[in-house]
């Protein structure tokens, strides 16, 4: 869409996540990105990332991590990549006996109120990327005392920011949050990237308990998501340079666009 965003005279937008592609910004469109400071300060922490060797163990720890976070009377939302994923994990908090609430593609008339909803003392709510994205999530004044809402990411998208917009639904507006990852070496990201004996290591050390044995695992996941991104920007760079080779090949007459 590169191409069709150029044809306007000016060109602006807001975003909370514009940091990471500031250089694409200014070559694609001749954007600076500005930060704007926060309107108050940010109270939203991160927990120690969790890496597991497969699905079946990543869901146990999941419904683990949900059920505590229950107990507690905090809700929790659970980031998914598709509705297929989402519905998958419904489905293993319905087993485990978790009442929640899903919000994917399935439910665009009921969003608002699922939004409204979601945190409430207790509330477990499923979503996707894309659904509820870039609205206020209320909470009351018990819940915030509790540490607010806490955020569950299932799988690095393959981009960062997708990840980060995901967070940014807890901790707003000075509330009180928390997010982390919770992922395996079979989530979708990982997928061209498997060599066997470099994953039978990490799949070594992610047996252990704490967070130290696991790093290595994390930073080389981290890694792969990095490189997508590269890859995927490159793409769209080249789509680019395509669009305008095109346009000065054709263009007979007038002023290019």
């Amino acid at each position: 869409y590169q191409k069709f965003f150029r044809r306007y005279y000016y060109l602006a937008g807001m975003t909370g996540t514009a940091r990471e592609v500031g250089r694409e910004l200014w070559g694609v469109y001749g954007l600076p990105v500005i930060t704007v400071p926060s309107h108050r300060p940010s109270r939203r922490k991160k927990c120690a990332d969790q890496i597991y060797p497969d699905e079946q163990k990543k869901m146990a720890n999941l419904l683990a991590r949900v059920a505590a976070l229950h107990a507690e009377g905090r809700p929790v939302l659970i980031g998914t990549r598709s509705v297929e994923s989402s519905e998958r994990i419904s489905a293993h908090l319905r087993t485990a006996g978790l009442v929640h609430r899903v919000l994917n593609a399935h439910q665009d008339r009921q969003e608002a109120e699922i939004i409204k909803q979601a945190g409430l003392n207790g509330q477990i709510t499923v979503a996707t990327n894309m659904a509820g994205r870039g609205t206020d999530i209320c909470l009351p004044e018990a819940v915030k005392a509790l540490g607010g809402l806490h955020i569950i990411c299932t799988e690095r998208h393959d981009s960062s920011r997708v990840d980060r917009q995901l967070f940014g639904r807890c901790g707003r507006q000075g509330d009180p949050g928390t997010y982390e990852y919770i992922t395996s070496f079979e989530d979708h990201l990982l997928n061209g990237f498997k060599d066997k004996k470099l994953f039978w290591v990490f799949e070594t050390l992610a047996a252990g308990n704490t967070s130290i044995r696991k790093w290595p695992a994390i930073i080389y996941v981290k890694w792969v998501q990095k490189l997508t991104e590269r890859r995927h920007y490159r793409l769209r760079w080249n789509l680019m340079k395509f669009d305008e080779n095109m346009e000065s090949a054709i263009a007979f007459s007038g002023e290019k666009e």
